[in-house]
């Protein structure tokens, strides 16, 4: 990634629409109630992603979220998002989903996936993918991420996908209690752990947690930083600048509308270039950062 030419590092962008596969109708339902609850319909292919993000020389990580078991759904695959990061790597990097549920199978993909295609990380969404993050079943998928000392997010808070829908979608938000990440952050404690979104409605749960623990990060997708509460602008301005980074949950969210408002929640001018791309450039491993405070 060429980071001196870009503004900014999106650190959470949503693969929508497969260029090489056809839409699968399973699981229809939850994108109308997420519409619905979003205001959007927008589903960019990822080619399309990829040129909005390079009009704005604005860096990106893609993934999917793989969610087969929970809600039946065939995913986008992980070898797309990467081999789209491969040609675009001047501004784009792929994270890889994998849903915990495969297990061995699953741990199998993830080296394959890291060694054959160079992912960079992995992304969990434990209310989507039905699972909590301190499952056993899911330590052989964590293994690999910690062997090779990759980055993992994990959708914490509440979940738009499922909002409105009877019974949630049979979804439980309870699974993204940032709290369950405990065990997992101590367990692996080389493995550098994302707190996707302001955890609402347990915000104080995840600065205690990413205070405590040091290899826990927060990114600020989901949410425009206008709705933001003021304990996270008062950490992330604070004891927490170092760790925190700059997402916007594209395409429900555009970082054109979330950089505006970014620029209106009071965080200090100092503290913003770290936000808006020196911390992930540090997670990521990417060229040189003014701080190794937290550094994988």
């Amino acid at each position: 990634m060429n980071c001196d030419e870009l503004i900014a590092i999106d650190f959470h962008t949503h693969a929508e629409v497969s260029c090489c596969q056809g839409h699968d109708p399973f699981g229809d339902e939850f994108d109308r109630a997420a519409d619905k609850y979003f205001g959007s319909d927008r589903r960019p292919t990822i080619a399309e992603t990829v040129a909005y993000y390079r009009e704005r020389k604005i860096g990106l990580v893609m993934f999917t979220v793989d969610a087969e078991a929970q809600i039946g759904r065939r995913r986008i695959p992980n070898e797309e998002i990467a081999e789209a990061a491969r040609a675009n790597a001047d501004m784009m990097i792929a994270f890889a989903s994998i849903d915990p549920h495969k297990g061995v199978m699953g741990a199998r993909e993830a080296r394959r996936l890291i060694e054959e295609y160079g992912v960079r990380g992995f992304k969990f969404h434990p209310t989507v993918q039905g699972f909590q993050p301190y499952d056993r079943f899911a330590w052989p998928l964590y293994e690999v991420i910690a062997e090779y000392q990759l980055p993992a997010i994990f959708h914490t808070g509440h979940s738009g996908i499922g909002s409105g829908m009877r019974a949630g979608g049979g979804l439980r938000v309870g699974n993204s209690n940032p709290m369950l990440l405990e065990d997992v952050a101590i367990d692996f404690p080389d493995m550098q752990i994302v707190m996707a979104h302001p955890s609402w409605p347990w915000q104080d749960e995840a600065l205690s947690l990413c205070l405590h623990k040091p290899n826990l990060w927060i990114d600020l997708s989901g949410w425009s930083p206008r709705y933001f509460p003021p304990q996270l602008v008062q950490y992330a301005n604070t004891l927490l600048k170092e760790r925190i980074l700059f997402g916007s949950d594209f395409p429900l969210i555009t970082p054109d509308c979330w950089l505006a408002d970014f620029a209106k929640a009071g965080f200090r001018p100092e503290v913003a270039p770290l936000i808006l791309k020196q911390n992930a450039m540090r997670l990521l491993g990417l060229g040189r950062s003014q701080s190794t405070e937290g550094k994988p």
